[in-house]
């Protein structure tokens, strides 16, 4: 069976700095129609770096929608039509200070595909060295290091909330046999 749904018609209900939104008909596979509320956002990249002792690289920062400050791997979002791999190199360094002699693609996360587009690339770093953090203006975190087993473990036993995090802290778990 074909589940592929049309777009009928689309409105613009909300243009933001970061956001869009928009409300689109579909036709059902079944020709019904159905209204889909959907969530444009350019995208955004996050990096497990791990330094030469198996430290993560973690932040933590006040998330505003939560109203807690959440530990996380270093992360932005995208500008529209940025390379990612360019954007998690830069995240990295302005967060961080790090610069990896080794960079690889962990893959691609939809965070929550029922409402939003924004598609988040999941990136390792490994043989690091260290320079100066350049955060943005509106950016107040705290970079700490644990090591790579209690991140793991903190995913584990729900302490680690943020899906990028946990997604890319797995993987590399099993990617790298650790």
């Amino acid at each position: 069976m074909d589940l592929t749904e049309k777009t009928v018609s689309s409105e613009k209900i909300f243009d933001g700095k970061i956001l869009h939104i928009r409300r689109d008909v579909a036709l059902l596979p079944d020709g019904q129609e159905a209204v889909r509320e959907v969530v444009d956002h350019p995208g955004g990249v996050c990096v497990l770096a791990l330094d030469g002792e198996n430290q993560a690289l973690l932040v933590r920062q006040f998330r505003y929608p939560y109203m807690q400050e959440l530990r996380e791997l270093p992360a932005g979002k995208l500008e529209y039509g940025e390379d990612p791999r360019e954007a998690a190199v830069r995240e990295l360094r302005e967060e961080t200070g790090a610069v990896a002699g080794k960079f690889q693609s962990l893959g691609e996360l939809y965070p929550s595909p029922g409402y939003c587009g924004e598609i988040i690339r999941m990136y390792l770093a490994q043989d690091l060295r260290f320079g100066e953090t350049d955060l943005d203006e509106d950016e107040f975190l705290t970079l700490e290091r644990i090591p790579f087993s209690q991140l793991v473990q903190e995913v584990m036993d729900g302490k680690i909330k943020d899906a990028k995090t946990i997604a890319a802290a797995l993987k590399a778990k099993t990617l790298l046999h650790l």
